[in-house]
This record gives structure tokens, C-alpha cells and sequence, in this order.
């Protein structure tokens, strides 16, 4: 009989303590100072005579002084471990490892070399050869099949796999090669218990562990007379370490006689394994395995790049799409009826099978997707459990429980919130991809306990086992998803800029209306006076209807450089405002006196920049009076600078900005604006405000000279005034 496994048993497992090593080898563990050995293992007859026995208690040089001296070498080199070398040995070398273990204990680990070792030079060709065929495949695929071949001609092992962990910790064999006979486990699955994350931290720590035969017989650890019992040796880095007999058992029930695995490492993650299995005994000599342990680290350098490649051309190809639809989807007059217009090839942007547009209580469906009633649920959810955006899952029902009802519709989702308050969420929709999933053996049944002795049995099959999978959808690439983020802000923007449109048109009609209405005045002369001022008044609600527009504009909005764009025309219109407003409060309609205009156009700057402005925004101009319309263009260039050396000479913060206007001999008036701060304060680059300050300065055939004011910078604009 046997009962469940109580899978926690596993990871408390003394794999780093196992108290003996396997028998091919020879451990110390050698005081540092003395080189006295505390403790040892193994069988030492095959290194010849002069070895004979264990040397507990003894120093190193009385049992052999030619591994002291290889041990002092260590010690003074300050390296990490490893490999230190050969000695003679009887009829082999000896491979010497020596380790800095717990408590400053140096653990030395002899094995018996190949005494036809190859050359460093054969290594290195064989090296050269794989890292050439790992840089010559053309994908992941051929990569890992490329991968398979070579470390198993280089091992000469029977069945060589390359071993990938999964999400779930589970494991599955993307690549191998095997000798004819054996049986084949390409592309099946393996649990996670198989492995539990013990090992697979040990994995990660020892690259290349090789267990030359599976039915071994444990040698166990001896303590020196006299030496104080530190507790369990702590072997992490020991190449000799015992294995545990649940891994030995799970080997021998698949028929291997002994196995090696290399680990192959992406940064600090176990990306994988290279698996190898021998149906005989078979020792992995250390040169072979350090040429292992190299090809290992190219091998993981090389998924990663072409990972990146891959990840790197869908990038490409998807941003390529990305900006053709904005660039349609801005040529259209709306832009909640562009993005139903283009519905079809928003979908194809995610490679989803439908797509779904909800905005308030209106959903939009293109392509395949859940019932309209269903979609609405998968809205409201989004916004109520206020997701990461963009949110994406491919087992929408493991997050939300109601979709299982869609499933064959909507079991994968990838989401993005263009507009909360409104409502707005588009939702890409994949249906269920039923998957078969090719298993090593049952997953449901990789451990048990043998009910009669207490002890962990691993499962004794490995034939085919398949299970069905539903569900699921295909999973969202990194691409796909950060293609939908990105979409996202690009489409709030543009969507703000569509209704920013439509205030300047409400804008440029008013502006339009204005000029018909004086048009239609200008033959009414004895009137002329009376009606312009009207129409000054009329202009001034206008325009301040609006200023109340865009100030509700900017309430709405929360993109911080859709509310300088809003501030910026807010301005305009009040120094447009300002010159209306003083026309209509005097009996002068076709000129303004500068110097007061001036004066509450730096009381509406100061009231717009903040209180601290009070002291720092100066203003002095000649008594001055010109035409309203050069007056309005003057009033806009003072403004656009004013605020110019605001963002730019004091990053936003109060500093001193002078500004002057005075009339020279034969009517030329200059205004100058001047600060005192660092960086540009004139304006730069092609933006509107340039452009309408040149504009401007064009259409009264005026001058614009900019100058190092020391510190700070001084704009000096000079015109005709009209008459």
C-alpha cells in the first residue's frame, strides 16, 4: 500500500548535509591554519601507497606533501575554489578541487583523472566547434537541437536533453539526442516536485554535477579523533556530495546507470539543464566537464540574444503598425467614430480574435467576442478592481470566475483605460486554445510513501502521459503587451488633441464672426464709434466664454503637457481679452495707451504665475498709444517671452523679468524683456510660440534681436509704429 506524499518533506531534505560522498573520490576537510584533517571520506588505495588510508587527525604534508603545497598555492592565491591541478597518482592523475567551506574549513576533493586526458588544445577546438554552431542557428529551435548534439558527442553519454523550466516550476524537454534504442521524452513534461527548489537552488550554485553510477554505495563521512563534534558538514560546493536516494531511485526507474546535468544559468535564474543519461556507468572526466561548463555559459548567452532578436523584430513590425492606424486614426474628424471605424485593424494589431470598444454604456464589438452583456461585466470588473494597465491574461477565468462562461470566446484578455471617468476600456479578446500536454509519467502521482517503511518512493513510470488543457488562451507577448501601454497614452493624447481641435474651431468661428460684424459696421460711419464698441463687447464675452472652455478643458484633463498647452492658449486669449476690454471701457476704440495696458497685462501675468511673481515682474513703458491691432500683437510677443523666461531661465520658479517699451525718434518703438536666470530664455526650436512671436514681429515689418544679458538673456524687438 502506499499514501499520499507530503510534498514539504522534500524540501526538508538534507541534500547539503548528506553526511557522505560517493565512492569514486576522496573528501577532506582540513583545518586552514595547520592543515590538520578534522574530517574525511572515501577509499584513497587508488592513489597508490603513499595514500594509503585516511589521514584524520594527521597533517596534510605527513600524508602528502605534494597536495599541501597545492593547497598552500590556494591559500595564498585568495581565489573563490576549484580546480587546482593534478598529482601523480597509481597509474591515473589526480584531479585536485579544493573549496572554502563554513567556519574558514578548506574542503579538498581528489578524483581520479582520465590518463588519456585531452589536450588543451583538442578542448579548445571542441569548444570553438559548438560556440560556432550555437552562434550559426537561425532560431531558438535550432539552437537547442544544435545544443543537444554537441553535448552529448562531447560527453559521449546515450541520451543527452535539453531540460527548460516553466512558469510553474515544471520542466519540459525542448531538445535531445539519444542512441537509436532508447525511447524518446522530446517535448514531455516533467512536475515540479521532480526537482524540488532545494536542487534547483544547488543547480545554480554547482553548474556541472555528474553521478558516475547510479547504484553506488555511500561512503560516509569519519570524524578525527578528539575533534568536536560542528555538526553536519555543509558539502554545497562538493562535487563528491552524496545524492539523495529518492533522486538515485528516480534514475533507476528509468533505467539510467548514471547521469550528469549542466546547468545552464540566465543572470542569478535556472533557465534550464542540459540532462544526460548513460545506461551503463560512465565517469565524466573534469576536462570534459569544464568544457561543458563553458559551452553551458555560451549556450545561455546565446538564448537570451536570440530571445532578444526575436522579441526585438516584433517590436519592429508591431510599432510599424502602431503608428500607421494613429496616423489614420488622426485623420479622422472623430475619434470615437475612427476608432470604430478601425476596429478591424486594431484587433489585427494584438493578433487577438476580437475586440471590443466600450465607452459609458455603448460597447462597440469587432471580431469574435464574449456577448455584449459579458463584455460590460469584464469592463466593470477592470474598473473596479482598478488593474495595472495595461492588464493582460491568458486564463481570464482564474482571475475572473464569470468568464468561464465565455471561455471559448474570452479566455485570454489583454485591456487597456484610455478614460475612467468616461467609461472608456478597450478590450482584445482571445478564445480557448485547448492544449495536450505530453507528461513523463503521471504528474498527479511523482512521489509517494511507502506505507510499510515510512520512506519516499519517486513514481516507477515514465510512459506517455497526456492531459488536456482548457482555458487557456495563447499567452500576450512582451511586445504585444507594451505595444497596448503604449497605445494607451498615445490614444489619451490624441484624444485630448481632437477635442482641443474643436475649441480652436469654436475659436476661429468667433474670431470669424467678429471680423464679419466689423466689416458689416465699417460703412456705418456716423455710428462707428457706438458699434465698434459693441462689437468690442461682444468680442469680450466671447472670449471670455472661451477662456471658460479651456479652463474647463484643463479641470477635465490630468496629461501634464495637455494643461501647459491649455495654459499656454489661456494666456494668449487673455492678452487678446485685455486690449478688448480696454477699448470698451473708453471713448477711444481705435488706439491703445500702452503704458496702462502694460500695466494689467503684468496684473493678469502675475495672477496666473502666483503671488511670489509680485515683486519680480517689472514693467516701465513711455506714454505710447498705437493701433488696437498692433497693441493685441505687441500684447501676445509680451506675453509668449514673458512666459518663455518663466519655464525656461527659472524652471517654473519666481525670478526677476524685466520688461520695457520706449518710443525713439521717427516713430520706432522697441520693447525689450530681460532676465536675470540661467539657461535660454528667448525662444527656441520650431514650437508655436516662436512661430506666432516671428509671425507677429513679421507683420509690422519688426526685428528680433536676442542678447546675453550677463547673467540671463535679453530679447530686443523693434518695430514701426502704425498709423
Amino acid at each position: 500500500m502506499e499514501r499520499p506524499l507530503d510534498v514539504t518533506s522534500c524540501e526538508r531534505e538534507p541534500i547539503r548535509t548528506p553526511g557522505a560522498i560517493q565512492p569514486h573520490g576522496v573528501l577532506l576537510a582540513v583545518e586552514p591554519d595547520q592543515l590538520v584533517v578534522r574530517q574525511a571520506a572515501g577509499e584513497p588505495g587508488w592513489m597508490g601507497a603513499a595514500a594509503a588510508g585516511l589521514p584524520l587527525g594527521r597533517h596534510l604534508e605527513e600524508w602528502s606533501a605534494p597536495l599541501a603545497a597545492l593547497v598552500r598555492q590556494f591559500q595564498a592565491s585568495g581565489a573563490p575554489g576549484g580546480f587546482q591541478g593534478s598529482l601523480s597518482g597509481a597509474g591515473c592523475p589526480i584531479d585536485v578541487m579544493v573549496h572554502r567551506g563554513r567556519g574558514g574549513v578548506l574542503l579538498i576533493e581528489l578524483e581520479p583523472g582520465d590518463p588519456d586526458r585531452a589536450g588543451a588544445a583538442e578542448c579548445l577546438a571542441a569548444v570553438e566547434e559548438a560556440t560556432g554552431a550555437f552562434e550559426r542557428a537561425h532560431d531558438n529551435e535550432e539552437l537547442l537541437r544544435q545544443a543537444a548534439v554537441l553535448f552529448r558527442r562531447i560527453t559521449g553519454f546515450d541520451r543527452v536533453m535539453v531540460y527548460r523550466f516553466l512558469e510553474d516550476s515544471s520542466g519540459q524537454v525542448v531538445a535531445e539526442d539519444r542512441a537509436e534504442e532508447l525511447h524518446s521524452f522530446l517535448d514531455h513534461r516533467f512536475p515540479a516536485s521532480d526537482i524540488p527548489s532545494q536542487a534547483r537552488d544547488l543547480y545554480v550554485r554547482n553548474t556541472v554535477r555528474v553521478i558516475p553510477d547510479v547504484a553506488y554505495r555511500p561512503l560516509p563521512l569519519e570524524q578525527a579523533p578528539g575533534e568536536p563534534d560542528e555538526g553536519p558538514l555543509d558539502m554545497s560546493d562538493c562535487v563528491l556530495r552524496s545524492v539523495s536516494p529518492i533522486h538515485l531511485q528516480y534514475l533507476e526507474n528509468m533505467g539510467v546507470a548514471a547521469s550528469a546535468s549542466i546547468s545552464i544559468v540566465a543572470g542569478d535564474v535556472l533557465w534550464g539543464l542540459i540532462a544526460c543519461h548513460h545506461m551503463t556507468p560512465r565517469r565524466l572526466p573534469y576536462e570534459v566537464g569544464a568544457m561543458c561548463r563553458v559551452l553551458a555559459r555560451v549556450l545561455s548567452r546565446q538564448i537570451g540574444a536570440q530571445a532578444d532578436a526575436a522579441i526585438h523584430r516584433q517590436r519592429i513590425r508591431l510599432r510599424a503598425m502602431e503608428d500607421e492606424l494613429l496616423a489614420r486614426l488622426a485623420r479622422e474628424d472623430g475619434f470615437e467614430e475612427g476608432l470604430e471605424r478601425h476596429g478591424a485593424a486594431f484587433t489585427q494589431l494584438a493578433s487577438a480574435d476580437g475586440m471590443a470598444i466600450c465607452r459609458g454604456g455603448r460597447i462597440d464589438i469587432h471580431g469574435v467576442c464574449p456577448a455584449p452583456h459579458q463584455v460590460q461585466a469584464v469592463r466593470d470588473w477592470l474598473l473596479a478592481e482598478e488593474m495595472v494597465q495595461p492588464f493582460a491574461t491568458e486564463s481570464l477565468p482564474e482571475r475572473f470566475p464569470k468568464a468561464s462562461e465565455f471561455v471559448a470566446t474570452g479566455a485570454g484578455l489583454l485591456s487597456i483605460v484610455v478614460n475612467r471617468p468616461d467609461g472608456m476600456v478597450i478590450l482584445w479578446f482571445r478564445g480557448e486554445q485547448l492544449q495536450v500536454v505530453k507528461w513523463g509519467g503521471n504528474p498527479h502521482q511523482a512521489k509517494t510513501v511507502d506505507a510499510a517503511s515510512g520512506q519516499l518512493t519517486p513514481r516507477a513510470s515514465f510512459e506517455l502521459w497526456q492531459e488536456t488543457v482548457r482555458g487557456r488562451a495563447r499567452s500576450w507577448s512582451r511586445a504585444e503587451i507594451e505595444t497596448a501601454g503604449r497605445l494607451c497614452a498615445r490614444l489619451v493624447e490624441l484624444r485630448q488633441g481632437k477635442q482641443l481641435s474643436i475649441l480652436n474651431a469654436q475659436l476661429r468661428s468667433m474670431v470669424q464672426d467678429k471680423e464679419k460684424l466689423l466689416a458689416e459696421q465699417v460703412n456705418l460711419l456716423v455710428q462707428k464709434d457706438l458699434l465698434l464698441r459693441e462689437v468690442n463687447h461682444r468680442v469680450q464675452n466671447s472670449l471670455q466664454l472661451v477662456s471658460s472652455f479651456l479652463s474647463l478643458q484643463m479641470r477635465g484633463s490630468q496629461e501634464p503637457h495637455v494643461l501647459a498647452q491649455l495654459e499656454e492658449a489661456r494666456r494668449r486669449l487673455h492678452a487678446v481679452a485685455l486690449v478688448h476690454r480696454r477699448l470698451y471701457q473708453t471713448d477711444q476704440v481705435q488706439s491703445v495707451e500702452m503704458g496702462r495696458y502694460l500695466d494689467e497685462l503684468r496684473h493678469d501675468l502675475v495672477s496666473s504665475f502666483g503671488p511670489e511673481w509680485a515683486e519680480q515682474l517689472q514693467v516701465r513703458s513711455d506714454t505710447i498709444s498705437i493701433p488696437t491691432d498692433q497693441a493685441v500683437s505687441l500684447g501676445l510677443i509680451v506675453t509668449e517671452l514673458v512666459v518663455n523666461s518663466a519655464k525656461y531661465a527659472y524652471q517654473g520658479q519666481a525670478g526677476p523679468i524685466t520688461v520695457q517699451l520706449r518710443e525713439l525718434a521717427g516713430r520706432a518703438i522697441v520693447l525689450t524683456v530681460a532676465d536675470r536666470g540661467v539657461g535660454e530664455a528667448a525662444p527656441t526650436g520650431t514650437g508655436f510660440g516662436l512661430r506666432m512671436v516671428q509671425a507677429l514681429c513679421a507683420q509690422w515689418q519688426g526685428s528680433i534681436d536676442q542678447q546675453d544679458n550677463r547673467p540671463g538673456r535679453r530679447v530686443v524687438i523693434t518695430v514701426q509704429a502704425a498709423a
